[in-house]
C-alpha cells in the first residue's frame, strides 16, 4: 500500500527515548559507485544507501555496461550491499551520433553531474536527461570545463542544462588542464575531480570558498582512502538525514522542560532567566552524549566519525547559536535548524525574538530540488512563523506556530523537515509525502515505529483521518 497524497503528524506529548538507525550517505554512496565503476577489480559498498537517486545512477552504471549486483542489507531495510565489477577507467557501452546511449538522471544532481563527467572517459556519444525540475538546475560551469579539456557538449535547448549530448569520441583538442567554478554547485568540481586520473585531467577549482567546501573535500577525501585495486568500502550513516531525529529528540525534550518550568515558577513569561532552563535541560538532555545515560535522548546510532560529512556537526549546533552558515557550518540539514528555530522554544527562547535568529550563506539551497530559501518562507509563514528573506538569508524570529498544509514541492528534505515540526504543532499536513523516498524511503516508519527504535508518531490519512499502518508509510 502507498502512502496517501496528504498526511498528518500526529504530536507527541511527551519526550521519548530512542535509538533509530538510518540509511546510508547519499552523498558518499554515489561517488563510491562511480568510484567503484572505475576501479581496476571487483568493489563491495557496504551499508550503501538504496533510494530513488543511487537506484537512478546503479540503473545507469548498468546501462553504460557495468556487472552491479544488489543485496539486501540485514542492519537496515533502505540499505543494500552492492558489488562493482570495475573496469579500470573504461566505459563498457557507448551510442552513436544517430542513435546516443541514452542515461536517465531523474532529479539527481550528484548522477546528472557525474555521469556528465565519467561518460567522458567512453567512446561514443550520450545523452543525459532527466525530469523537468533537473532540467532547470544548473550544469553550464561543468559543460564548459568539459569542453576546456576538449569534449563535445551540446546543450539541447543551448542553454547548457539538461538535456545533453556529450561525446567523447571526438575530443577535439589535447587540453589537459581545465577550470571548473563551484559557486553554483560543488558538485561540478566532484564531477570532474572523480574521474581525473583516468581523463588525465588537471583540475583547478575556483569560486567562493574554493579551497574548503566541504563537498569537495568529501571527493578528496574519498578518492583517496577508496580501494582501487577492488576491496570493501563501508558507507556511513546520512548525516543529514541523522539532523531530523537529532532536531526532534531536541524540541520534544526543551518543549516539555519549558512547560514543566512555566507552570511552576511565579513569573511572567518575560522574565524567565533562559540560561538557568537551559542549565536544567541539560543536566536531562544532551544531544552530544551518545552513551544513553540521559532520560530524554534520541541517538542515531554508528553517528558518523569522520570529518567527510559537514551534517556530521548537527548536534553541535543544538541549541542554535545566533547565527548559522550554509557555506561552513552546516549543509543540507541547515534547513532542519531553521524550522527549529521557527518553534517558540526550538531556537530556545524569546529573549531572540528581537534578533531572531540568521541564516547565512544559503545561495546553493535555491539551486536544489527546490527553491528551498522561498520554501521554507512560504510554508513556514503558513504556520504562523516571523520569518524574513533577505538577498540569500533567512532571520527567523521565534512564534508560536499553529497547523497547516504544507507544500513539500516535490523535495524530501522539505518533507521531513516539517514532518520534525509537526512532533510538537498540531495540525501539520504534508502533501506528497513519498518524496521522500528520494534519499530515506522508510523515514515515516522510522517516526511510527515504537521506542526504542522509533518515535511512536502516529501518522493520519490527511484527508480521512485514518491512521495510517506501517506498511502505508514506505515511500516508493
Amino acid at each position: 500500500m502507498a502512502l496517501p497524497d496528504l498526511i498528518e503528524i500526529v504530536p507527541l506529548e511527551t519526550p521519548v527515548r530512542a535509538e533509530i538507525t538510518v540509511p546510508g550517505s547519499k552523498s558518499i554512496t554515489n561517488r563510491a559507485l562511480v568510484l567503484a565503476a572505475l576501479a581496476d577489480g571487483e568493489v563491495t559498498l557496504e551499508g550503501a544507501l538504496w533510494s530513488e537517486d543511487t537506484q537512478i545512477m546503479v540503473e545507469c552504471l548498468q546501462d553504460l555496461g557495468f556487472m552491479v549486483n544488489v543485496e539486501p542489507d540485514p542492519n537496515e531495510f533502505c540499505n543494500r550491499t552492492i558489488t562493482v565489477y570495475g573496469k579500470g577507467g573504461k566505459i563498457p557501452n557507448g551510442g552513436t551520433p544517430e542513435n546516443p546511449l541514452e542515461l536517465f538522471v531523474g532529479n539527481a544532481g550528484t548522477a546528472a553531474r557525474f555521469l556528465s563527467a565519467m561518460v567522458c572517459l567512453g567512446n561514443g556519444v550520450y545523452r543525459l536527461h532527466g525530469v523537468p525540475r533537473m532540467h532547470e538546475r544548473p550544469q553550464a560551469a561543468l559543460f564548459t570545463a568539459l569542453r576546456e579539456l576538449g569534449y563535445d557538449v551540446k546543450s539541447e535547448k543551448g542553454n547548457d542544462k539538461l538535456p545533453v549530448l556529450i561525446s567523447s569520441s571526438r575530443r577535439h583538442q589535447s587540453a589537459q588542464t581545465a577550470t571548473v567554478s563551484i559557486e553554483e554547485s560543488s558538485q561540478f568540481a566532484s564531477a570532474l575531480l572523480l574521474c581525473a586520473k583516468f581523463g588525465g585531467w588537471h583540475i583547478k577549482v575556483v569560486g567562493e570558498n574554493a579551497e574548503e567546501s566541504p563537498y569537495v573535500a568529501m571527493t578528496t577525501k574519498l578518492i583517496e582512502a577508496f580501494p582501487h585495486r577492488g576491496g570493501s568500502f563501508q558507507i556511513e550513516p546520512d548525516a543529514s538525514s541523522g539532523s531530523y531525529f537529532w532536531g526532534a529528540g531536541w524540541l520534544l525534550a526543551v518543549t516539555s522542560w519549558m512547560k514543566d518550568f512555566l507552570e511552576n515558577t511565579p513569573y511572567p513569561l518575560i522574565q524567565v532567566r533562559f540560561d538557568e532552563v537551559w542549565e536544567k535541560i541539560q543536566k536531562t538532555y544532551s544531544p552530544n552524549d551518545p552513551t544513553g545515560s540521559n532520560q530524554f535522548l534520541v541517538v542515531v546510532n554508528h553517528w558518523p566519525v569522520s570529518d567527510w560529512q559537514i551534517d556530521s556537526q548537527f548536534p553541535v549546533f543544538i541549541p542554535l547559536p545566533a547565527r548559522i552558515s550554509r557555506e561552513d557550518q552546516l549543509g543540507d540539514s541547515i534547513m532542519t535548524a531553521v524550522v527549529l528555530a521557527a518553534h517558540v522554544w526550538g531556537g530556545l527562547g524569546l529573549e531572540r525574538r528581537e534578533k531572531g535568529i540568521q541564516f547565512v550563506d544559503l545561495g546553493r539551497l535555491r539551486l536544489q530540488e527546490c527553491d528551498r530559501v522561498s520554501a521554507l518562507r512560504t510554508e513556514l509563514k503558513k504556520c504562523g512563523s516571523n520569518i524574513v528573506e533577505k538577498d540569500d538569508s533567512l532571520t527567523v524570529y521565534q512564534a508560536t506556530l499553529h497547523g497547516a498544509e504544507i507544500e513539500t514541492y516535490n523535495d524530501h528534505r522539505m518533507a521531513m523537515c516539517f514532518a520534525v515540526l509537526g512532533l510538537k504543532v498540531p495540525g501539520i499536513k504534508l502533501k506528497n509525502p513519498s518524496c521522500v523516498k528520494k534519499t530515506f524511503p522508510n523515514f515515516f516508519q522510522k517516526l511510527a515505529t515504537p521506542p526504542p527504535h522509533g518515535l511512536g508518531v502516529t501518522i493520519l490519512d490527511g484527508k480521512t483521518g485514518r491512521k495510517l499502518g506501517m506498511d502505508e508509510l514506505f515511500a516508493e
